[in-house]
This record gives structure tokens, sequence and C-alpha cells, in this order.
């Protein structure tokens, strides 16, 4: 395993991959979670990654069970103390504002943050949360007032470090700008959808904000924030043939950068998935890529990339496709 630390060193020393949690619980049963945590553990991984609604859209679940399965993990192994774990607020279903999810969201007011930290720990047995994201934006509440929420959990000492999921770059610098000038604890981490294809023009607006090359140039610029990224394997769509493409992904820009990527993979002696892995971890802006596994198999794929090492004519070609 290889480590790094998080937030420019002002956060804590995590593992260079994450292992997300999402579908624990809920698509993926107990045992094959708690294989796939056990197997993560062993091989050095520090990094775990939930939220407080994950996986609320399979049907039957609320939720919770992402965060319990966690729990549960943590308690019968033991792990808490050298576990990193990382939770997210403000994306989570609230019946009263409505049926349907994504549009009844909890959102990020301060009572709403503080409230949902309480329900996570509660859930995870946990008296504290390393990392705390801010799942998603909440333009209906002032920024102020969800950044002096947040902030107010560090100071409390039941968050370390802050994040931001899901939100655009301009947000994320005002946030920044905003804790900076009140003397406040401010977002360290930013998680965003990021792999190697990019997604076609002209998308609506979504929930899931991609990481583009102007989030990647901001955090050039301040090496106190960490970007991650969640959906890096496509949920298995660069390696199998029944898992076609995403729409997003799927337009003819895609063509030339898939071919670029499996001929690297095949100088390599390595697969798609490992040279995609490799290729976020060792970029300019290095990125800590959640992984999202439904079999030990599958994770150990992934954790060999961890010592593949793309040339600089081989990382050029990926660039430039």
């Amino acid at each position: 395993m290889h480590y790094r630390t998080l937030g420019g060193g002002q956060g804590p020393r995590i593992s260079a991959v994450c292992l997300g949690a999402l579908p624990f619980g809920t698509t993926v049963d107990e045992r094959t979670s708690f294989a796939i945590l056990d197997r993560f553990a062993e091989a050095g991984g520090t990094f775990l990654d939930t939220a407080n609604n994950y996986a609320c859209w399979v049907p039957g679940a609320t939720g919770d069970e992402s965060e319990l399965l966690l729990g549960r993990w943590l308690r019968s192994r033991g792990a808490a103390g050298r576990t990193v774990l990382a939770t997210k607020v403000g994306a989570r279903p609230d019946p009263a504002r409505g049926p349907e999810w994504p549009a009844n969201a909890e959102g990020l007011g301060a009572p709403t943050v503080r409230a949902a930290l309480q329900s996570s720990l509660r859930r995870l047995g946990t008296d504290r949360v390393d990392l705390y994201y801010a799942h998603i934006e909440d333009r209906g509440v002032p920024l102020e007032e969800t950044v002096e929420a947040l902030a107010g959990l560090v100071q409390d000492g039941v968050v370390g470090t802050l994040g931001a999921g899901n939100h655009r770059t301009w947000r994320l610098a005002v946030a920044r700008h905003t804790a900076a000038g009140r003397g406040l604890p401010g977002f360290r981490a930013v998680q965003q959808r990021h792999t190697y294809l990019r997604p076609r023009r002209g998308l609506p607006p979504d929930l899931q904000v991609e990481t583009d090359e102007e989030l990647l140039d901001y955090a050039a610029a301040h090496p106190d924030l960490t970007p991650v990224g969640y959906g890096t394997l496509m949920g298995g769509a660069y390696s199998r043939a029944d898992r076609p493409l995403p729409e997003r992904y799927d337009h003819p820009g895609s063509v030339a950068r898939l071919r670029v990527l499996a001929e690297v993979a095949a100088e390599c002696g390595a697969t798609v998935n490992q040279v995609v892995l490799a290729w976020l971890m060792g970029g300019p802006v290095p990125v800590v890529p959640v992984l999202g596994v439904s079999s030990v198999g599958q994770l150990d794929e992934s954790l060999a990339a961890l010592d593949l090492r793309l040339d600089p004519v081989q990382r050029a070609r990926l660039d430039t496709a």
C-alpha cells in the first residue's frame, strides 16, 4: 500500500486508494462486504468512504444501510483506531420535503448538518468521523451558514477534516475563501466524479459533478486541497461486455481514448481498469480513487494498480487521445 496525507499535510495519513462502501448492506450482502473490508485492511488500506444516504435509491432501502454495516465491521474488527472514516451530509431524503428523491434532499442548513452528523455517528458507532463531506450543493442555504456549521463540528472535535462533494469549482473556492476570512476550518478535500473518459458536452446540470480542468487547475494552485474521484471504473464498463458505457461517456470522442487505453494496458501487461487507476493516481495533480467493488477479486485487481507506473510517453498518449 502507498500512503499520502489528506489536505496537503493538514489532515490524516490515508491510503492512496479509498474503499467506497456505497453498496454495502444493500446490493452487496454483509458477508461479502466484510470480506472486501477485511481484504482492504489486510492490504494496508485505511481510507473508507460512505454517506448518510447510501443506497437510498435501492428498493426497500432507507439510506442507513452502508453506515450501519461499516459500524458493525469497525466494532467486530476493532478497526476504528486504524481507519480514516469519511461520511457525508446533504443528499439524504427528507420526507418533509416531498416524496421524490433527489428533489427532497435534506440540504445543508445548519440544523440539518448538526443533526445529520449525530445520526451518522450513532449508525457508525463512533464519536468522531475523520472526514465529513458536504455531499451536494445547496443553493437554498447561504453558503456562510453551511461553512460555519461545518466548521463548528471541527471545533467541537466530532469531525477531523472537511470536504465538499459535487461542488462547482467556483462554489468550492468561495466556501474556502469564506472560511479562511473568518479564521475557520474549510474544505481540504473535494470528491467529484472522475474517470479517464470525458463526458459529452452540453449535459444538463446534475447532482453529480465531474472533475474538470478548472478544478484540477485550482487544486494544483492550492496544495492543501486533495482531489478524490468516484465513479472511476464506470461500474465495470471499461472491461465488461455486459456493462455498456454510461450515456454521458458514450460519444465519438471516447473511441480514441478507449483505443489508446487498451494499447497502454497491453504494453504494461495490465488491465484497462488498472491503467485508469494508475492514470488518476500518477497525474500532475494526484487523485485518490474511490474503489467501488462488489467482490474481493475486483478489489485485488484495483489494488494492483498501486504499483503500476506509466512512463511519460504513455501518459502523454493517454492525455492527448
